[in-house]
């Protein structure tokens, strides 16, 4: 495996199994000191479970890291901290209440009686933050600040630390250009002062510029690691990305009409950037983007969840906005985070199903006990949800079944169209191709369907037609078929013309 003189990080046939999947599957490689290594892969390729590793998130199943040469175990993302490997996630982790200069030092605290004795650590952090970017003003609050301020702020927390590993994950999604540049200038600067950047993008343009050396994965495994100058151009990362991978047949069928249910005009808003598009009765759609594509926001103001410009018509009449509107017209939502805004965890499966249509179980206003209670069994037969009585609570299911009673409970509202925001995200290979069977048995009986999906393989096997989204932007429409050009579809969707 080399010397471990040069390399901070030696990763030795890691595994970590959850429950009916392995997502990470004997992966080893090396990452030097003083680096930029990039990691790539599409989703559900491993590379969030092994950085959860890495940061004490997770703990493994099987296999070895030595970091500088000796073994390492991290319980938890604090003694990940103390070993010197600090994380910057997608979702920044400031508080916007407090100044630039508390958020510095939060859990860094030296405190006697509750006060911070050590001014050197809070004189340092500012050093640095003045050093990274003299515009940020350490009594300033952070709610004042941009996104790619508040990411320098959590740069110089981990710099200050004197962290030797910065992970930084998807820290482009919400930035600009010019502010990218001016994190790629901060990258650059925190390698000469010997950090080792770990660097994961969907990005694929921004691995060629900025990375040092990359790492593949796909399916779990890891499929090479090598230098980014010895990589010929972004199609090599993407055949390594996809490679061989057989999809389960997308089966062409005619659609039972070509009439449109709902006609998108102009949607625009601060991610989405004047879409349109259309959508037939009895008819998958596919939206396929990788994070920051906008896929969410698009599924948001679909649902009126999320303000936007422009019209959606739905049925021959303008949506007025707001859920209940949706509801109302015939829409229903099975959302990306199902646990906080798709189920109930702490109700039973009899009290999810039917919340979405309670005027078919109530008389008066009084719940029905024997409908509510038939309803859940119907559903728990029609969709194999796996439980021994409709008093389960939900928090007590596996994710594939918490996932068919958000199904469960969209089917009981009688929608028209059914919008599908990573709808097997998180779920077992068993309940994903339930899930699948479910989504086209509803189609052939009439139901239209929007997929949202940053699992590509996902998309190619249910949908008919496919729209390519880029940082906010409709890229293409691609008709589904035995000859679609895989290799096409993710060059465009990381940024490719």
């Amino acid at each position: 495996m080399g010397s471990s003189n040069e390399h901070i990080l030696e990763i030795r046939n890691l595994v970590k199994d959850f429950p009916g999947v392995r997502a990470v599957n004997d992966v080893s490689f090396n990452i030097k000191k003083n680096t930029v290594h990039c990691l790539v892969g599409e989703n559900g390729a491993g590379k969030s479970t092994l950085i959860k590793i890495l940061t004490g998130a997770y703990q493994r199943t099987e296999g070895t890291i030595l970091l500088r040469g000796e073994e390492y175990s991290a319980r938890n993302p604090k003694e990940a901290r103390d070993n010197g490997i600090a994380t910057l996630f997608q979702e920044l982790n400031v508080v916007d209440q407090l100044t630039v200069e508390e958020n510095l030092t939060l859990g860094l605290e030296d405190t006697k009686f509750g006060f911070i004795r050590s001014s050197t650590k809070i004189k340092r952090m500012v050093e640095t933050l003045k050093d990274i970017e003299p515009s940020i003003h350490p009594k300033h609050r952070v709610s004042r600040l941009s996104v790619a301020k508040k990411q320098i702020v959590e740069i110089a927390k981990a710099a200050a630390s004197e962290a030797e590993i910065i992970i930084m994950d998807e820290p482009t999604a919400s930035l600009s250009e010019k502010e990218i540049n001016r994190l790629f200038t901060i990258i650059r600067e925190l390698r000469k002062k010997n950090v080792t950047v770990i660097y994961i993008s969907h990005r694929l343009d921004e691995i060629m510029e900025l990375g040092d050396m990359v790492t593949v994965m796909r399916d779990g495994k890891h499929i090479a690691t090598k230098p980014v100058s010895e990589v010929k151009d972004r199609s090599e990362l993407i055949h390594m990305m996809i490679g061989k991978t057989v999809f389960e047949e997308y089966v062409p069928r005619e659609t039972s009409s070509m009439e449109p249910l709902l006609t998108a005009k102009g949607i625009s808003n601060s991610k989405l950037k004047d879409l349109s598009f259309h959508v037939n009765k009895g008819e998958i759609i596919g939206f396929y983007g990788l994070v920051g594509s906008g896929k969410t926001e698009l599924a948001s103001a679909l649902y009126g969840i999320d303000r936007y410009s422009g019209e959606f018509v739905f049925k021959g009449k303008p949506l007025k906005g707001g859920p209940s509107d949706a509801i109302a017209s015939g829409i229903a939502l099975v959302p990306e985070e199902r646990r906080t805004q798709g189920i109930f965890p702490n109700l039973t499966i009899r009290m999810n199903i039917p919340v979405m249509n309670m005027k078919h179980i109530t008389k008066r206003n009084i719940i029905r006990d024997h409908l509510d209670r038939k309803t859940a069994k119907e559903y728990i037969t029609k969709l194999n949800i796996v439980t021994d009585t409709t008093e389960k609570e939900l928090s007590k299911l596996s994710g594939g079944n918490q996932q068919k009673v958000v199904f469960s409970k969209c089917l009981f509202a009688d929608s028209d169209l059914l919008i599908l925001d990573e709808p097997t995200r998180g779920v077992d290979v068993g309940a994903k191709s339930e899930i699948y069977s479910i989504v086209r048995h509803l189609s052939e009986q009439g139901t239209s369907i929007i997929v949202f999906s940053s699992e590509l393989q996902e998309i190619l096997y249910s949908c008919d037609r496919i729209y390519l989204l880029f940082d906010g932007v409709l890229k293409a429409e691609i008709k589904n078929g035995p000859d679609v050009d895989t290799a096409k579809i993710i060059h465009i969707a990381t940024g490719g013309m």
